[in-house]
């Protein structure tokens, strides 16, 4: 599936539940990913709030995918870390 620049809800309507998902999954990724980069840099003074616009793009991008998700009723499973 291919990731839209901009999450729209035209795009998120064409989603099929397990796309959603599977969007929401990755979208989901990235975040942690970025936000861990972060949190190690600054630590106690990590603030979501005033982090990097490319990490609130992600957190915004995951954010609307996961509220459509939950909207629809769709359970989303993650691993737990160890």
């Amino acid at each position: 599936m291919r990731m839209p620049e901009h999450v729209t809800g035209a795009w998120l309507d064409s989603l099929t539940n397990d796309d959603l998902l599977t969007a929401e999954s990755r979208l989901h990724k990235s975040y942690l990913a970025l936000e861990k980069v972060e949190k190690h840099r600054l630590g106690d003074r990590y603030d979501l709030m005033r982090a990097p616009a490319e990490v609130l793009e992600a957190w915004g991008r995951w954010s609307r995918v996961s509220t459509e998700a939950r909207g629809r009723r769709l359970h989303v499973r993650r691993a737990r870390s160890a």
